[in-house]
């Protein structure tokens, strides 16, 4: 049996990079696959007939992360079709970095929008459906720079750290009715951002990671799977760290 057999999922931001992996991995392992995005809509066809190419359900949602009353829509519409809502991926993320001093209103408040209002959007509009069934997990996609900070990304590192309290929290409002909160901190992960990086900065990474290599989108996609799956039932308000060593 697939670890995700027959689950109804939903992965937000899931049109490229790791949403993407992660939609994919879901899909492979027999996952029915929701996912939103804000990308043309050939692009999300094109993933929809992916996923489902796997023998699964999928259905795409034209959906702006920090839409609360879009998102409601998106989650009733989800439990009508599936009837339930079983592992939600929070992913949907973006940054606008800058030094503190230069750093504008707009983007300070424009990350916090999307990569830490939306999650509490997500959270609160889905979360009457997992404590009625008793079951659900949260993975909220955080980053190693909210736990360590980062030196022109005050911002994002702030809307990651940010989420690493609200996941916990959450888990220890919703464990007694079987819902679980868990968060994933990547470290350097090759994407298509990490490829324009130049030799010198790629290799002060490199450097800091005792496994001496980039964690890649697979590696993300496995430890959601894990936590979304029922190998990981005792297991909740936890920061799972995948950066090769670089946190320790």
């Amino acid at each position: 049996m697939k670890a995700l057999e027959g689950k109804s999922t939903l992965i937000t931001g899931a049109t490229r990079g790791i949403g993407r992996g992660i939609a994919i991995e879901f899909a492979k392992q027999g996952a029915k696959v929701a996912f939103s995005h804000i990308a043309t809509q050939d692009v999300a066809d094109a993933l929809v007939a992916e996923l489902k190419s796997y023998g699964v359900d999928a259905m795409a949602f034209h959906v702006n992360a920090t839409d609360l009353a879009a998102t409601e829509k998106m989650v009733e519409d989800i439990v009508k079709t599936w009837g339930s809502i079983d592992v939600i991926v929070n992913n949907a993320g973006i940054t606008m970095d800058n030094l503190l001093l230069r750093m504008t209103v707009e983007q300070w408040s424009t990350v916090q929008d999307v990569n830490m209002n939306s999650v509490f959007y997500m959270t609160k509009a889905s979360l009457k459906h997992m404590l009625k069934q008793r079951s659900g997990s949260y993975i909220n996609i955080t980053s190693i720079v909210g736990v360590t900070g980062n030196a022109g990304q005050s911002n994002y590192a702030a809307s990651k750290a940010a989420m690493i309290g609200f996941t916990q929290s959450v888990a220890k409002e919703v464990g007694s009715r079987g819902v679980r909160a868990n968060a994933i901190a990547p470290g350097f992960i090759t994407t298509e951002m990490t490829h324009n990086l130049p030799e010198a900065e790629l290799k002060r990474w490199l450097d800091s990671i005792p496994l001496q290599r980039p964690g890649t989108i697979q590696d993300i996609a496995n430890a959601c799977v894990f936590l979304g799956s029922d190998q990981s039932t005792y297991i909740t308000g936890q920061v799972l760290h995948v950066n090769g060593g670089m946190y320790m």
